[in-house]
């Protein structure tokens, strides 16, 4: 670990010979290759146009890749020495990002084309520290061909996926990410933000005992969102709806619930009832509002229409809370 943060045991680009860097250069591109392939492979289902690129900007890797191995065997025979990016200080990482699952659409293309940016940055910056003539070269040539790799992409996205495909494979990602978190998170923020006003303020109005007021709430805040989180995973697995993992969506929305909850119920930390009552119901009005938000801004509610019906519930509840209490 920590030689890896050091550096220890890594070596400076600028002590590799003529044999290291072309090595090392040969090993990057097979690495490129295989992650282009491991895009193609999680894009495949839901993005199989956009996959195809991947695929074929695999292939060019591959190409250069022989390309590369052919002049090394011409200037130093058949045995290639193990160099890799981490044996080299200084020298670009790729992050495993297509190990997560699923893929950014947005995410796997911008990633693709930073890719190559980061190798043609760092061949040009290594030729201007090179002296030795054929070793500038040599540099130069590879800054080249990332270049024309990063060319080579955008016209492989020209030619597989047409503006048509990629607004329909950008509006699929979204439906997705609306399906998965944003609709299980508004919900469970609804109910947390919504539900919990009852007893919270009912105890609070009935007991004048703010650190009461809080373990009701804490325990309410946390109850509920176990309740919804179960629910939700129990309630769909995702397959026929298409709204995703339901160990995603659950974790959402039990999360969210909490929070809801736990906002006005932080406040009766505070040792003075009015006090902490005011500030839980200045949170309670931040939440509303923030639930009309979301609706307005992810499910397309008109924002006006959408805060009368939250405030309007909210203040029901609120106001039952409030009267329960007092009796």
């Amino acid at each position: 670990m920590l030689s890896r943060v050091f550096g220890f045991g890594r070596r400076s680009f600028d002590s590799l010979s003529e044999q290291e860097i072309l090595a090392l250069a040969i090993s990057s591109e097979e690495d490129d290759g295989r992650i282009y392939r491991a895009y193609a492979d999680g894009l495949a289902q839901d993005f199989p146009q956009s996959a195809k690129v991947f695929e074929a900007m695999a292939e060019e890797e591959d190409g250069h890749r022989d390309s590369l191995i052919e002049l090394y065997r011409k200037r130093f025979g058949e045995r290639i020495p193990l160099l890799r990016r981490e044996h080299v200080k200084g020298y670009f990482e790729r992050k495993p990002d297509w190990l997560v699952k699923p893929l950014g659409i947005e995410h796997v293309r911008r990633q693709a084309e930073e890719m190559e940016r980061q190798a043609y940055r760092f061949y040009v910056e290594a030729a201007k520290r090179t002296t030795d003539a054929s070793t500038r070269k040599l540099l130069d040539d590879l800054a080249v061909a990332e270049q024309g790799h990063e060319s080579s992409a955008h016209e492989l996205e020209q030619e597989h996926v047409p503006g048509t495909v990629k607004v329909e494979e950008a509006t699929a990602e979204q439906r997705q990410f609306i399906l998965t978190y944003v609709q299980p998170g508004l919900a469970g923020l609804m109910d947390g933000s919504v539900s919990t006003l009852a007893p919270i303020f009912a105890a609070a109005f009935a007991t004048h005992a703010t650190f009461q007021t809080f373990l009701v709430g804490l325990a309410a805040s946390i109850g509920a969102g176990i309740s919804m989180g179960f629910t939700e995973v129990a309630s769909d697995d995702g397959k026929l709806s298409g709204r995703g993992s339901p160990i995603k969506r659950g974790l959402t929305v039990g999360i969210m619930t909490t929070l809801g909850g736990l906002g006005h119920a932080l406040p009766y930390l505070i040792p003075y009832f009015w006090t902490a009552t005011i500030v839980a119901a200045v949170v309670v009005f931040f939440e509303l509002w923030a639930i009309a938000f979301i609706q307005n801004r992810y499910m397309q509610t008109p924002f006006w229409r959408a805060a009368f019906q939250v405030v309007l519930g909210g203040a029901l509840v609120f106001g039952a809370g409030v009267l329960i209490g007092n009796a």
